[in-house]
């Protein structure tokens, strides 16, 4: 390199990229992409266009260390901090479940049902049972600009996190935060009540990917020795905190569509909907009470 200056973004992307793959990791050049980008503050094209120009020294050993902390199995969003959901910016803690593009399919199937609400009912109210970053909750806000929004959580690292969400995306006097486990500390109703509950079996956590064992909360994926701990428990009570006519979505494992469905049937509910996820797998169901 000529003038004694440091690699440039193009050579960071490439070490990314070789270190990546020497480390068989699914998709290196996306991951080299997102990571040097995010961390640049460039987009896929701004890496292309800015790609030959010389990166800070402090800029090069932040981007090293941040490719050690991805072959240590740290997700490439957990490193940046923050991850885009349905056209947000969320921030992300420790605290928090990093949100996925399958729980952009949540939001997806709910909007027709909270617009169709709202159109009958003006301002709706809605409950996110677990929120984590606020995604879900602040996704529906965005799209549903007459709706209002709580998100509870046991977690108060969690609230925290999705208030600032809420704040940088402009939806803060819409979202407000309860802490408290399941329906504890709801004292109101609702029209729609959401949830991405923790889904999966204890014994299976072992076996999960460590980059989800090892960044993702506990608590955010245990669903008790059957996975169903989460479901039994909104479903035994979310009928005291629905209005009539009140709709209930939530995100469910691969293989829950009937015993999920089975759990809310049981609790006086009847599916309205199930819709699959990308890679074509059960992942929302849709309820409604039978008052």
């Amino acid at each position: 390199m000529s003038g004694g200056q440091g690699p440039t973004a193009s050579e960071l992307l490439q070490e990314a990229r070789a270190r990546f793959a020497g480390a068989d990791l699914d998709d290196p050049a996306t991951e080299a992409r997102i990571l040097v980008g995010g961390l640049l503050h460039l987009s896929a094209t701004g890496l292309v266009t800015h790609g030959f120009e010389p990166v800070s020294e402090d800029d090069v050993v932040m981007i090293r260390a941040a490719i050690d902390r991805r072959l240590n199995h740290e997700p490439v969003y957990r490193i940046l901090g923050e991850r885009e959901f349905y056209g947000l910016s969320l921030r992300l803690s420790a605290a928090t479940l990093e949100p996925r593009p399958d729980t952009e399919i949540l939001v997806d199937t709910m909007l027709p049902h909270v617009r169709r609400l709202e159109s009958q009912i003006g301002n709706i109210h809605i409950l996110d049972i677990g929120t984590g970053t606020g995604a879900i909750c602040l996704a529906l806000l965005r799209e549903c600009p007459k709706a209002m929004g709580v998100g509870s959580d046991i977690s108060s690292e969690a609230l925290e996190t999705a208030r600032g969400n809420a704040e940088r995306n402009g939806l803060a006097a819409r979202f407000r935060t309860v802490q408290g486990s399941w329906f504890e500390a709801i004292h109101e109703r609702f029209h729609v009540i959401v949830s991405n509950p923790p889904y999966i079996a204890s014994s299976v956590i072992s076996t999960l990917a460590p980059e989800v064992k090892d960044f993702d909360p506990p608590t955010a994926l245990d669903g008790g020795l059957d996975g169903l701990d989460a479901y039994r428990a909104i479903a035994k009570d979310a009928a005291r905190f629905l209005y009539q006519n009140g709709m209930i979505g939530v995100e469910i494992g691969y293989d829950q569509r009937e015993t999920v469905t089975s759990v809310f049937e049981g609790a006086g509910f009847s599916l309205v909907e199930a819709v699959r996820d990308y890679g074509q797998n059960d992942r929302v169901l849709v309820f409604e009470f039978q008052h």
